[in-house]
């Protein structure tokens, strides 16, 4: 038996992803439908992100080694009251993206992220709701692989 490589890796690692980021927040200010959400956006966000999905993905863990957390990521999108239309856009345009930049094409890669950009995003909306609280525990970060045996999403 061979060792299955992460998302993460088969992705093309750190470099690969932040390429990724780079060029989609770059695309925001100029959509109609993200510019709105993404007016403050710190200078950093991009980075900030790559580490996120790729600890997700099976990566080092650098989002949470900086500081970061599942229950910080939830925390950002309370109260950002986040639309359907917003949510497929974003996920449209990332993907547009992962093309641009070269991501792998091949179909189980991207059923997984496309998998993962789903889970995500349906997520933020949910959190971003009226009247939605922080988490009061500290959720594991999310951690995302190829799907079956055992489903896509393992937690923890």
């Amino acid at each position: 038996m061979t060792d299955i490589p992460t998302l993460f890796d088969w992705a093309g690692g750190a470099e690969a992803l932040l390429a990724l980021t780079t060029a989609f927040y770059a695309k925001v200010p100029d959509d109609p439908v993200l510019a709105p959400i993404f007016a403050r956006m710190d200078a950093e966000h991009p980075q900030h992100v790559a580490a996120f999905v790729g600890e997700v993905l099976g990566g080092p863990r650098a989002y949470t080694s900086a500081g970061g957390s599942h229950a910080g990521m939830i925390g950002h999108h309370l109260g950002r009251h986040l639309t359907e239309p917003q949510r497929k856009r974003w996920v449209g345009l990332m993907l547009e993206t992962a093309d641009e930049v070269g991501l792998p094409d091949d179909p189980e890669f991207r059923a997984a992220f496309v998998g993962y950009l789903e889970w995500g995003t349906r997520l933020a909306v949910i959190n971003s709701a009226p009247g939605v609280e922080p988490p009061t525990d500290n959720p594991p970060m999310p951690s995302w692989n190829w799907g079956p045996p055992g489903g896509p999403f393992v937690s923890g």
